[in-house]
């Protein structure tokens, strides 16, 4: 992956998907673009005629070039090529629009201002059911990541399983191990439409030699269970498809792929 979209903003998660960037670039000789996106759309209750609107955007403009300068005063140190893109809009609507050119986006698990919630970001439900790039989620407390360590595939043999490994190919040629999770529910019709076992052999089409592991399902939550296996394996990163449902819905992803997003212990990969 060595055409990176980073995500700029000024939360808490900012340094943690830097480091990240930065280790995925040097990792792979590859590019950080910056992107910083303003958005003009604020709002207040009752405020017509914009005033608000106008009074406000002075104040997020400097915000914004004071987070700028500083980003790329630390970035000037660093050994890895970048650009900065300053765009007016949402961030979710421009990150999509520049990651046609792009292999990769890094953003956090929470919106800005809303780091202290349970509940995942509708960016990144939104970017990662509409983008043609995977989604690296990066929690704010990862302080590094190290592309050769294991890496585990969440794998319910669905379609969108299937991209989200595909399209972690390159990170997942990188890993010194890769497992197959399945977790395995009882009253399950059809397990899989597509076996770990396939998945295992097109893995191994590229090198990449995919061990399968099953584990039965309990009383524990499915993302509760994933994670555990993940750090019993000392994974340094989760591959997993994102599962949408309906617009009307509160979050644009499925459950499963919701609960894993609310407070993940690890860097996660979505694809679909």
């Amino acid at each position: 992956m060595k055409s990176i979209l980073l995500h700029i903003d000024a939360d808490h998660c900012m340094e943690a998907r830097m480091q990240v960037a930065l280790d995925l670039a040097r990792a792979s000789g590859g590019h950080i673009t910056c992107l910083q996106a303003v958005s003009y759309e604020v709002f207040a209750p009752g405020d017509f005629y914009g005033s608000a609107m106008a009074a406000a955007m002075p104040r997020i403009k400097e915000a914004a070039e004071e987070l700028r300068k500083e980003i790329e005063t630390d970035l000037a140190n660093e050994d890895v090529a970048w650009e900065w893109r300053f765009l007016y809009g949402m961030p979710e609507q421009r990150l999509l629009e520049q990651s046609a050119l792009h292999d990769v986006i890094i953003v956090g698990p929470h919106d800005v201002g809303e780091e202290g919630s349970r509940g995942p970001s509708s960016m990144v439900g939104e970017l990662a059911i509409k983008a043609p790039v995977p989604v690296l989620v990066v929690p704010g407390d990862t302080k590094k990541f190290e592309v050769n360590a294991p890496a585990l595939i969440a794998w319910n043999g669905s379609p969108e399983a299937a991209t989200a490994l595909r399209m972690a190919l390159p990170l997942l040629a990188k890993a010194s191990k890769v497992f197959i999770a399945c977790v395995s529910e009882e009253d399950e019709k059809s397990f899989y439409d597509f076996p770990p076992t396939e998945a295992a052999m097109y893995l191994s089409r590229h090198g990449i030699e995919g061990e399968v592991i099953s584990i039965p399902k309990d009383k524990a939550k499915i993302s509760d269970t994933l994670f555990s296996a993940a750090q019993m394996r000392d994974c340094g990163l989760i591959v997993m498809g994102a599962y949408g449902h309906s617009r009307l819905a509160e979050m644009l992803l499925g459950g499963v792929t919701r609960r894993m997003l609310s407070d993940p212990p690890m860097p996660i990969l979505l694809g679909r």
